[in-house]
């Protein structure tokens, strides 16, 4: 231990940094902003094309708050975490009652220079204060029983609850796979697992009936038969899966995409950013795209394994976790094997508070690669 503490000792503080993680990062955000350019710079896309320098500022803030994450150690987070998830709790209550509502969508704070969505952070927030809740829980790995999972519920139903009164389903799906991958990389008992998933089956029609909007059902008809209202609820999913087949193998070229230069795509650089990508790049672009994904989700976790705590195990899973299911919603919507629900694709879709946030999660991955050989 001594020996290897020494040889630590005398590496240049910059070969600590996991290279891998940030050339993969910069990988997909270059792909991003030359599938956003085209996105945006369409014939007729005038009233979006401000849109492309705006996100060059969030990648340009998002890699600064990379950086500062990297070089502070991230064990500090576990000190303020409760706060800060409270004032995001608080947030979210505020947003919920005056928020600034957007496509019949209650989910922001004007701030003027910015419309922040607390929705956003509170998946990063969930992340820390689960991991650190977690790293307490089930000491001698028999699995979590009631008792224990009693405050990661709670820290996870109560954003949950508030995100989808805005409503924004979406989202709230997101904080829920996020803390339930968490909750399974540490270990759940059986019969709790069965109970839940019992309960779960039971809740599903409960909530088709009272805790869905008509919308947010309508979305699940379309999904199940979009062919059957083609100008109305199905005009998004069918245009979206019209523009990932034209693509073909080889895609149609950079700007040349008829379904997004046309505009007849629509939300095409928020939540169907990846159709723009297949129908331009083709098969072959969208498998690179894929690609680059697992390698950094394959980073993630080998830097989770390599650790020095269980604390930035955890960080890393939850942030791999955070990543990973967006990607898998996302994707999956836009080539209709799920239902519409406004997941953009981490990295690549345009937003501030999006960009912002997974960048600070990366940066977290980054802290816990330096300092995994410290002990």
């Amino acid at each position: 231990m001594a020996l290897r503490s020494l040889n630590v000792s005398e590496r240049n503080f910059l070969s600590r940094i996991d290279i891998r993680l940030i050339l993969l990062v910069l990988c997909l955000n270059v792909i991003g902003l030359f599938n956003l350019y085209s996105a945006t710079h369409g014939p007729h896309s005038k009233d979006v094309e401000a849109l492309f320098v705006q996100q060059i500022v969030w990648l340009l803030g998002g890699w600064t708050i990379f950086f500062i994450m990297t070089f502070l150690d991230y064990i500090w987070v576990n000190k303020i975490i409760f706060v800060v998830y409270l004032l995001n709790v608080a947030a979210l209550v505020y947003t919920d009652f005056a928020g600034k509502v957007v496509l019949g969508g209650q989910r922001w704070i004007d701030l003027h220079f910015f419309r922040y969505q607390p929705s956003e952070t509170m998946k990063l927030c969930l992340i820390l204060l689960l991991a650190r809740i977690l790293i307490h829980r089930n000491p001698q790995g028999r699995g979590m029983g009631i008792r224990e999972l009693i405050l990661p519920a709670l820290a996870i139903l109560v954003p949950f609850a508030l995100t989808v009164k805005q409503p924004d389903l979406g989202t709230a799906m997101m904080l829920m796979f996020i803390g339930g991958t968490l909750l399974y990389f540490v270990k759940i008992r059986k019969a709790i697992i069965i109970a839940i998933s019992a309960l779960v089956l039971i809740a599903i029609p409960i909530a088709w009936k009272y805790g869905l909007k008509d919308y947010q059902r309508n979305r699940v008809f379309t999904f199940l038969s979009p062919d059957q209202d083609p100008q109305g609820t199905g005009y998004n999913s069918i245009q979206s899966r019209i523009a990932v087949g034209s693509g073909k193998f080889f895609g149609k070229g950079f700007r040349m995409g008829t379904q997004s230069q046309l505009e007849f795509l629509p939300e095409r650089h928020t939540d169907f950013i990846y159709s723009v990508l297949s129908e331009e790049w083709g098969f072959v672009g969208s498998i690179i795209v894929l690609m680059t994904f697992a390698f950094l989700f394959k980073v993630c976790f080998e830097i989770s394994l390599q650790a020095r705590d269980k604390y930035g195990a955890l960080i890393a899973i939850g942030v791999a976790a955070y990543i990973f299911w967006h990607m898998f919603v996302n994707i999956g919507m836009v080539i209709g094997l799920l239902p519409i629900v406004g997941v953009p694709l981490p990295l690549l879709s345009y937003g501030g508070s999006g960009m912002l946030t997974t960048m600070a999660g990366l940066g977290l991955v980054s802290s816990i690669a330096y300092r995994r050989y410290l002990f």
